[in-house]
């Protein structure tokens, strides 16, 4: 018995304690992530009631007998586990990863398949048979070998904002190298002010991959070669936005053919969103393809990813309800007096973060669906969508403001809810103390890699993750009708049942289905895939 103990302890003890955002959760909640829901126990009535009793011995035996085996039956997981993990019990030179996997893969193995597996709300979207197809022409094919040897153009790129910001504007670099039959030296990623964040390319993405995998299309270098350090580069700093390709020809080729080294800062929104088939297909290779996460981001986010798995399907939520988010959007978070009031203080301090329409008022932006959605919001729209009781939330995102109380309407409805810091091990967070641009990646890894996704508000992550879910097949992803569906959540006069029935309608066509951008123009193809990225193949292509 001493052993079996150990053992059990020892199998749960990879969930860590809980953050200090989500402290108020029971430790039941955590724990759902290991062990199988409790059987009900079997109803003491099967002898008591009855009239037999042990003075008929064939009796008495058969009913013990058929007692053990359902007993056996039904709780024929846990011995199996139990009886693996005695055998693996006697060596403890193992990793903790390792012991971790061989737990999570027990589970895999032997838990029943969930009853919510079934459900409506985990259903998929018809993915209509699109598929990835990158295959480019043969102008675009022919040109490349010019490119690939050229050895007179380089082009030096910064990028800022947060990491997902960042990945927007290395895509683009990739592509305005390509436009100019430049090398692209590897991107600089500028110090972010907010964050403090001073991580390298190499430190966040996989650098060698990211070079293999564009190596057909644009020359990539860790440095500027020696002949060209010291060469003084032309810089650009202000880049109009939404630039064609034939601007960017007309106006960088002849001082890049001149001087050498080109530097160009701030790519943010600045080349087009609608580009030739090629160079759209490019932009594809390198969001979907090229930019890997370095390895030990890599390895962690997966980690955490098969721990939410460990138990069948899993929500993902970003919710965008930090003060920063509040402050910019010129929204509030619908709290309490106290906190509109730390918004309004921040935003008379710093104007310049405001970044929505200042012209409308809050009430206004509100209802035109400009603002996140706080909480207790998104908590009405899953259960309007049916998301069961009993699913398992990931949030993403930073420390809301308010803390455990701007989560509560969701803790108290959904009680599975976990984040980064509450799945990982004690110490598996420390290597990324401090950096922001990791802690986002890994957030990125598990919220893309879950059955269903749903991001408050819109923004970076967001739809990066809804262009990656659409390239794998169409995975859901909930889009908030926020504009349509937010005056019903202030009649209160609206029964529940007829509530429901409206949100979901609202959401038929909002869960993934495939969207063809040429609908959309003006929209980013690594946000909307279809058509110029994934087409339809026959099976036997």
């Amino acid at each position: 018995m001493g052993k079996s103990n150990k053992c059990k302890a020892k199998k749960q003890s990879y969930i860590s304690v809980p953050s200090q955002i989500i402290t108020s959760l029971s430790s039941s909640s955590l724990q759902s992530l290991l062990l199988s829901p409790k059987k009900a126990h079997l109803n003491s009535s099967f002898f008591v009631g009855h009239n037999y009793s042990c003075r008929r011995p064939r009796v008495c035996l058969s009913a013990l007998f058929l007692f053990v085996l359902v007993g056996l039956l039904r709780l024929g997981w846990n011995v199996n586990t139990l009886v693996l993990c005695s055998q693996s019990f006697g060596s403890n030179t193992g990793k903790v990863g390792e012991r971790d996997h061989q737990v999570l893969v027990t589970s895999q193995l032997h838990s029943p398949r969930p009853l919510h597996l079934e459900s409506e709300f985990w259903k998929q979207p018809d993915g209509m048979g699109y598929r990835p197809c990158l295959e480019l022409s043969a102008k675009y094919r022919k040109a490349s070998e010019a490119i690939l040897n050229g050895r007179s153009k380089y082009l030096l790129v910064v990028v800022s904002g947060g990491m997902n910001q960042q990945r927007n504007q290395i895509v683009d670099a990739v592509v305005i190298a390509r436009i100019l039959g430049a090398a692209l030296v590897v991107p600089v990623l500028q110090v972010n002010i907010i964050w403090g964040d001073e991580s390298e390319f190499s430190d966040i993405f996989d650098l060698g991959h990211f070079k293999r995998v564009l190596a057909d299309d644009v020359r990539i270098l860790s440095s500027l070669p020696s002949t060209h350090v010291m060469t003084r580069p032309v810089e650009e700093k202000r880049t109009p936005l939404h630039v064609s390709p034939q601007w960017i020809r007309s106006r960088y080729l002849k001082r890049i053919n001149k001087e050498g080294v080109l530097l160009l800062r701030g790519l943010d929104s600045r080349l087009s969103k609608d580009l030739p088939p090629d160079l759209q297909k490019l932009r594809c290779k390198v969001a979907f393809q090229a930019l890997r996460f370095a390895p030990p981001i890599l390895e962690l986010g997966n980690k955490l990813a098969r721990r939410m798995q460990s138990k069948g399907p899993y929500l993902a939520l970003h919710l965008r309800i930090e003060k920063d988010v509040w402050v910019r959007t010129g929204c509030l978070p619908g709290l309490s007096k106290e906190y509109d009031e730390i918004v309004h203080n921040e935003r008379r301090r710093h104007p310049e973060f405001l970044t929505a329409k200042s012209n409308l008022s809050y009430h206004e932006r509100k209802l035109a669906g400009l603002c996140p959605l706080n909480a207790f919001e998104v908590t009405r729209l899953l259960k309007a969508l049916g998301a069961p009781r009993s699913a398992r939330i990931y949030w993403a995102g930073g420390q809301p403001l308010g803390g455990k109380e701007a989560l509560s309407p969701l803790t108290r409805e959904f009680p599975h809810f976990y984040n980064k810091e509450g799945l990982a091990l004690p110490g598996e967070l420390e290597p990324f103390a401090n950096k922001a641009s990791f802690m986002a990646a890994i957030d990125y890894i598990v919220s893309e890699k879950s059955d269903v996704f749903m991001a408050s508000h819109g923004g970076n992550m967001g739809h990066a993750i809804q262009g990656q879910r659409a390239y794998a097949g169409h995975k859901k992803y909930i889009t908030p009708n926020k504009r349509h569906m937010l005056p019903y959540f202030v009649n209160s006069s609206l029964p529940e049942a007829e509530f429901n029935r409206i949100i979901k309608e609202l959401h038929q066509e909002s869960l993934g289905q495939p969207e063809l951008r040429s609908s959309k123009a003006g929209r980013d193809v690594t946000k909307y895939p279809v058509p110029e990225c994934m087409c339809k193949r026959n099976k036997t292509t």
